[in-house]
């Protein structure tokens, strides 16, 4: 499937991840709404850089916490582009927090940003991508950014981790449910950015790709390439890739193994 001229908004997009995969829907000639919470001064970066490569790009802020804000997301989306074919649910939230003190406020807020957003975000998309689309084109995409929380027990990210298991289940929920029109599957990043305060280019962040089954870290434009894939292979959803270098392959304390050896 061509993706020239399509539109997709890419949730999280100003920098790190998300923007990586924005960077290589629009290098294919999609459209792109970059979606920001707080980082403005990034995200316009990011639609300079995008909109270099020829396509049009628009920033658009929302707390995604709060449904009103995804609602006006989705409505100025709808107002300039008219149309939505690929939503990218890539923002979320991510902290540490050991299980006995996590408050109810707590595990609100990142249910709020990991899980409902996504949800709601895609009932947004759903509805833009069904009331545009005619018999014969392609259905729409929905991908869900999910982590190895999502599959293995992470002690310290409870929450974190019941939210992307649940994005993941909710993944599959999606591809049944708005099947045919819409498709909606999920990408599983591993060790291809280093976290906030770890050096891409330490020996530390070396080790870790050292341990992987491939045996070297990846690069944020390896999912990028991933969901682009999704978005031209028309026959996968309700599916999860996994783009961790066999990661998920050596159980759930590896990472944790690796830092301290």
């Amino acid at each position: 499937m061509q993706l020239k001229d399509r539109v997709a908004l890419v949730t999280g997009a100003a920098h790190r991840l998300g923007k990586a995969v924005a960077t290589a829907l629009a290098e294919k000639g999609c459209h792109l709404v970059v979606h920001y919470g707080t980082s403005k001064k990034e995200a316009m970066q990011t639609v300079d850089e995008l909109s270099a490569l020829g396509v049009e790009a628009l920033a658009l802020p929302a707390d995604l916490s709060r449904a009103k804000e995804i609602e006006e997301l989705f409505s100025r989306l709808e107002a300039h582009f008219g149309k939505l074919d690929i939503l990218v649910n890539s923002a979320a939230t991510f902290q540490p927090q050991p299980h006995q003190s996590v408050s109810a406020e707590d595990w609100d807020r990142v249910m709020a940003v990991n899980l409902r957003a996504p949800f709601l975000c895609t009932q947004q998309a759903a509805r833009l991508m069904l009331e545009s689309r005619r018999q014969e084109d392609p259905p729409g995409l929905v991908v869900n950014m999910v982590d190895l929380s999502a599959v293995s027990a992470w002690p310290g990210y409870v929450q974190h981790g019941v939210s992307k298991a649940g994005l993941l289940h909710l993944t599959r929920i999606g591809a049944r449910e708005l099947a045919p029109g819409v498709r909606v599957n999920a990408i599983l990043p591993g060790a291809v950015l280093p976290p906030p305060g770890l050096d891409a280019d330490g020996m530390e962040w070396r080790r870790m790709g050292e341990t992987l089954p491939v045996g070297r870290t990846g690069e944020p434009s390896q999912v990028g390439m991933t969901a682009v894939f999704l978005a031209r292979n028309d026959f996968i959803t309700g599916d999860v890739i996994f783009v961790d270098g066999g990661e998920h392959l050596l159980g759930a304390g590896h990472r944790r193994a690796a830092r301290e050896s």
